[in-house]
């Protein structure tokens, strides 16, 4: 799927930037398409996210110790 970033939403936190869809792959590597959305400006961070089928928010972004 080759999408614009135009088409992605816009922050509803920031209103600067737009939300990037992120995907990952299950435990017994399925993909899980959209698993997180995250704001595009760096400044912002805001960030949704899908995890063991419940909804967090706002968690501090970084990166895998795996």
């Amino acid at each position: 799927m080759n999408t614009a970033a135009s088409e992605w939403p816009a922050c509803r936190k920031c209103g600067a930037g737009v939300l990037l869809p992120l995907s990952d792959y299950g435990r017994d590597g399925a993909p899980i398409t959209y698993k997180a959305w995250a704001c595009s400006n760096p400044d912002c961070g805001f960030n949704v996210r899908i995890d063991n089928g419940e909804l967090s928010y706002g968690r501090s972004v970084g990166t895998s110790q795996k």
